[in-house]
């Protein structure tokens, strides 16, 4: 049995995350992986618990933005099903993919998406239909599901940056990328399960708790923040993470 201020660092770790990533539509991946790889955990096993958590974390996120109205069912399939395919590929290359490499690759996206949302929310571009589903948007999900399960993240800094990039309002864009990290968080899961195993089981306990609860605040936070606010913030975060990924490429 963990020991109960282990557990509740855990749990408030994945409060704060899931109330970020509920709002922003990223971030919880990267601040729940980034703890797991700083207590010593290797990347593989970082990424299978984040995996493991967030198919729950998120499902409750997801089902919270469906009932608050930010999903779009045409644009959910177009992601979630290629993006299923991605991560379980993704998962059964973890362990010779070098994780550095990804880092690198993903750094140069993370960092040009990240000026391109600041300059359109500085700008306030018009949105264009929310009901519309951007073209590749499969090969995104593809793409984006591969990615977050070798690197241990980045489905939704992916995903959601290049949609609201594309003039997607940005409320849908999350809770539709949400709802379908989880599925494809879930098929990630079964493939870590069975190349990885069971990993610590007070990090990914705690990270569930604490995520689950924040979820309902997070859905609400993002219906009623403006759009030119969430497209700031999300570039912000990109920038971040492209800043991240560039520094933990070189150590």
């Amino acid at each position: 049995m963990p020991p109960l201020p282990e557990f509740l660092t855990f749990a408030a770790v994945g409060a704060l995350a899931q109330l970020i990533d509920g709002a922003l539509g990223m971030a919880y991946g990267v601040a729940s992986a980034a703890m797991l790889l700083g207590l010593g955990l290797p990347p593989a096993v970082a990424s299978a618990s984040v995996h493991y958590a967030e198919t729950f974390t998120c499902g409750a996120s997801g089902i919270s933005h469906l009932v608050a109205g930010n999903v779009r069912k045409r644009l959910f399939w177009s992601l979630a099903i290629p993006g299923v395919l991605g991560a379980v590929i993704g998962a059964c290359l973890v362990s010779r993919v070098p994780v550095a490499w990804m880092r690198l690759a993903l750094a140069p996206y993370l960092l040009g998406m990240g000026l391109l949302l600041l300059l359109r929310g500085m700008r306030g571009g018009a949105q264009r239909h929310a009901d519309r589903v951007p073209r590749a948007t499969p090969a995104l999900g593809l793409v984006a599901g591969f990615a977050d399960a070798v690197a241990g993240g980045g489905w939704s800094a992916l995903t959601v940056t290049t949609l609201i990039a594309r003039g997607t309002a940005p409320r849908m864009v999350i809770g539709t990328v949400h709802l379908a990290k989880a599925v494809v968080s879930a098929a990630a899961s079964i493939s870590f399960l069975l190349y990885v195993g069971a990993t610590e089981g007070a990090a990914v306990f705690g990270l569930i708790v604490g995520g689950v609860v924040a979820a309902p605040f997070g859905a609400v936070l993002a219906r009623r923040l403006p759009a030119r606010v969430a497209t700031l913030l999300a570039a912000t975060a990109v920038l971040g993470l492209g800043l991240d990924h560039v520094v933990k490429a070189f150590h």
